[in-house]
């Protein structure tokens, strides 16, 4: 399985994971509606501060499910992942979908429409 690479919104830093030459730092995910979550330890799955990315971003725009599910994020992030690379091979912005936006400083962020860069640095991460 390959890792999720992105680069913070309003520092262009790339998000290292644990498993990375790089250290990590803390890494906030926002939402459109101003929740936080922070992660301090970025394993490269897609997970800050317990909260799947993909599963967000499906929540974000309007994907509804039973939370009760055993198996809900897991659905809700093969949802998130199909919309984010449909027609876009990237999974970088596409218009009409909300992101999830990877920022260092939450309290200096208002959200933006746009979604993290793809980090280029990919390859200097190993399983």
């Amino acid at each position: 399985m390959g890792f999720f690479s992105w680069k913070t919104q309003d520092t262009d830093k790339s998000i290292a994971n644990a498993y990375s030459v790089e250290n990590t730092f803390t890494v906030c995910m926002v939402d459109d509606k101003g929740n936080i979550w922070k992660e301090r330890n970025y394993e490269g799955y897609g997970e800050f501060g317990g909260k799947d990315y993909y599963e967000l971003l499906a929540e974000m725009n309007g994907v509804t499910m039973d939370k009760s599910l055993k198996n809900y994020t897991e659905l809700m992030r093969s949802k998130g992942i199909n919309m984010a690379f449909k027609d876009n091979s990237s999974g970088e912005y596409s218009k009409d979908i909300k992101y999830p936006n990877l920022v260092e400083n939450p309290q200096n962020w208002e959200y933006e429409e746009s979604s993290p860069k793809i980090c280029e640095c990919q390859g200097y991460f190993y399983e």
